[in-house]
């Protein structure tokens, strides 16, 4: 994993904290947990994780991040978990998927659009269960 991956996907954090309105002293947290994301996606990947698996922790990692920042700055969760985010969202492989549909690949199109979609559910499913686990690791924790 070379530094320009960890580069690129802290700035696309970044830059969309200033879509959504970041306090500007606040958008290199949001990079960072967008960094944060895309590290551990790449290292479950290299560890033989599928990409629904690596986009599943890594949605979780972004979003117990982003809970910690927000409690730490008072400040929304939203903000740091869509910017966060941001550099799992399978956009490379939902455009192969309509390119293939344009091109008369059917077969491939449907398992892209499939591959796509399910990496969607996962990092869905990432943000749903730190939602759900955190009361409860507040209470063991006592945050």
């Amino acid at each position: 994993m070379g530094i320009d991956q960890w580069v690129t996907s802290f700035i696309a954090s970044a830059g969309f904290g200033i879509l959504f309105n970041v306090p500007a002293k606040r958008l290199a947290h949001c990079g960072f947990v967008g960094m944060l994301g895309w590290m551990l996606y790449v290292l479950c990947g290299q560890a033989g994780l599928n990409a629904i698996g690596a986009s599943l922790a890594a949605a979780f990692a972004v979003a117990v991040s982003s809970q910690l920042l927000a409690k730490l700055y008072k400040m929304p969760v939203i903000g740091f978990s869509a910017a966060g985010i941001i550099p799992l969202v399978p956009g490379g492989t939902a455009y192969d998927a309509m390119r293939n549909v344009v091109e008369n690949h059917y077969d491939t199109a449907l398992q892209l659009a499939s591959e796509a979609l399910l990496i969607s559910g996962a990092i869905a499913l990432g943000l749903v269960f730190s939602e759900v686990l955190n009361p409860f690791a507040r209470r063991r924790l006592k945050l």
